[in-house]
């Protein structure tokens, strides 16, 4: 593939438009990336016509990361007031979804369900966190745990973010690649003249993608998952696939990349 097929197959682009829900279905573990921003008004997600079902969640789980200003999610007769860097796990079943809040924009996630379990909001206090890399090797971050099996129950959708401590750009170095599930990447917190530089393909055939802020990436069970970035920058994870196993990941040795 060149740059524009790669672009075209695996990135994300333009998720956030005022008084829009934009999504993106992809074919690899039937994973939903997106993003909502109820700039006009409620903004409701119900029927999506790639999942063949009533309404989104009839099927589904969904994992909400708030990455703009304060705002709600509702379900039902629930209310879930968020702040940036809040996440929301939704279960099987809850019906449509209404996000509201006028300077808010909310990242979605969502994978297939195969059991309805309790909606929770989960905030970074409540989170499972570590800290890992170093400063000398450029990759000193740390790792926010919240769809995860150490924080709370899920089906298969596993979620959490990074974020990187001062002069460090590179994430999840030294590469690796799980061929018993996909991930999604959202880049955002960058500065709108920086750029992440996200390496994917297998590890003798290796290719890189462009992101810019507010951008998500589709890394398929065989592609190596890592990046570097020009400026500080934080990014949201998901999972979806065989397991919800965090560790379940073959390390690629820097000797092995071509």
């Amino acid at each position: 593939m060149d740059t524009a097929a790669l672009r075209a197959s695996f990135l994300g682009e333009g998720l956030f438009a005022p008084g829009e829900i934009r999504l993106i279905y992809s074919h690899y573990d039937r994973m939903i990336v997106g993003g909502a921003a109820p700039a006009k008004g409620a903004l409701v997600l119900d029927e999506v016509r790639e999942c063949g079902t009533r309404s989104i969640l009839d099927r589904r789980e969904m994992g909400i990361v708030s990455v703009g200003g304060s705002g709600t999610v509702s379900i039902a007769d629930h209310q879930y007031r968020m702040e940036k860097g809040d996440v929301l796990y939704l279960g099987r079943g809850l019906g449509p979804v209404t996000f509201t809040g006028k300077d808010a924009r909310f990242y979605i996630t969502s994978a297939p369900a195969h059991a309805s379990l309790p909606a929770r909001l989960v905030r970074i206090g409540d989170a499972k966190s570590f800290t890992t890399g170093a400063a000398e090797s450029a990759n000193h971050r740390t790792i926010f745990q919240f769809i995860h099996p150490e924080v709370m129950e899920s089906c298969q959708l596993v979620l959490g973010y990074t974020r990187f401590h001062g002069g460090s750009v590179w994430n999840t170095m030294p590469a690796h690649l799980h061929d018993r599930r996909m991930e999604a990447y959202f880049y955002f917190d960058l500065a709108p003249d920086a750029r992440v530089f996200h390496m994917m393909g297998e590890p003798q055939e290796t290719r890189h993608l462009v992101i810019a802020n507010e951008e998500a990436v589709l890394s398929p069970p065989w592609s190596i998952h890592c990046g570097a970035g020009t400026g500080r920058y934080t990014f949201v994870w998901a999972m979806a696939g065989d397991n919800v196993d965090y560790k379940d990941v073959e390390i690629v040795g820097m000797g092995d990349l071509r």
